[in-house]
């Protein structure tokens, strides 16, 4: 047995009131550090009490970023061709969302009661205020025109649906991919190295300035869009095609659907007696990349350019179908 002292006993009661206090302290601050806030490319700060569970997303490529950070459940709408094999590589995925639209009405957004929508900062985004007017989180990324615009993009969106890490792990797949294809084009020699010219049916789409550009370029080929000296937005025609007379040509493969007639338009230029000089249309190295990898600004950008060196230089860049990079446990 031993004599309590009354010092003794008073110091461990003086402790206890302590720790109850510093411990209540901390509760309160986790419940007010409970929300958080992102900056979005806009410069709008948009605030959030929890993670979104309600995600509107309008565009391809914020639907495969999107679709890489959470889970479908949390998503309530995408893009119109996120479901369709020839236009999307989270056919699967893109299957399990309710609602796909292409230029949803104001009204249509807001009976779906999103709790964020994540639009692109390129065509008519009115309706982005009209919605922050309404109280719905809208968060805007940029239309991305280069690699470093994309790992931006991804961790808006990750900070945005409150999953950063996820995003970093992202950024960190993409880039791994991107390391492993650039070992194999290494091995290319120059000399074997081809110059290709894209056909699409935007036909202001694939110079300087743009996604594609950066692609052709860790693929190892020469795009002649880029070397002609059009930007991004400046139209092809058809003299300047024959002027770029390029190694090998792409060709779209979108059909919407199944409800676009796609080899009618590939007619127009294949079957043009002004084009049948070009030493692609004459040695028949007419080429038709899957439009699901060539065109994304997303994580999956690694398998554009995957897929325009194995479309050019053959099986020891291999892809399948329906190839999706995802952080989601």
């Amino acid at each position: 047995m031993y004599r309590k002292n009354p010092a003794s006993l008073m110091l461990l009661l003086l402790l206890l009131v302590l720790t109850a206090l510093f411990s209540g302290c901390g509760s309160q601050d986790s419940a007010s550090e409970g929300g958080y806030q992102v900056t979005d490319d806009q410069g709008t700060v948009v605030s959030f009490q929890e993670k979104p569970q309600r995600i509107v997303s309008l565009t391809m490529s914020t639907d495969n970023i999107l679709l890489g950070l959470v889970k479908p459940e949390r998503v309530v709408c995408a893009n119109v061709l996120v479901d369709d094999p020839v236009s999307s590589n989270v056919v699967e995925l893109g299957k399990d969302i309710p609602n796909k639209v292409r230029h949803p009405k104001v009204e249509e957004i807001l009976a779906m009661e999103p709790d964020l929508v994540i639009a692109a900062d390129w065509g008519d985004i009115d309706y982005v205020e009209s919605l922050r007017n309404m109280g719905i989180n809208v968060v805007v990324v940029k239309g991305a025109k280069n690699l470093p615009d994309i790992r931006d993009n991804i961790r808006l969106i990750a900070a945005a649906v409150g999953e950063p890490r996820r995003g970093d792990k992202l950024v960190s797949m993409m880039d791994d991919k991107l390391a492993e294809i650039k070992a194999k084009v290494d091995k290319i020699p120059q000399e074997a190295r081809k110059r290709v010219l894209l056909i699409s049916l935007m036909n202001n789409y694939g110079g300087k300035d743009c996604i594609y550009d950066d692609a052709c370029t860790l693929a190892g080929v020469t795009n002649c869009l880029s070397e002609y000296g059009l930007k991004r937005g400046d139209k092809l025609t058809k003299e300047m095609m024959v002027q770029m007379n390029p190694d090998m040509i792409f060709l779209p493969t979108y059909n919407a659907h199944g409800t676009f007639d796609i080899q009618g338009f590939r007619d127009r230029y294949l079957k043009d007696p002004a084009l049948q000089q070009m030493k692609a249309i004459q040695s028949g190295s007419i080429r038709e990349p899957r439009d699901a990898y060539i065109y994304t600004a997303s994580q999956d950008f690694c398998f554009a350019v995957q897929e325009i060196a194995y479309t050019v230089y053959g099986d020891e860049f291999k892809l399948a179908d329906q190839q999706h990079l995802s952080a989601v446990e």
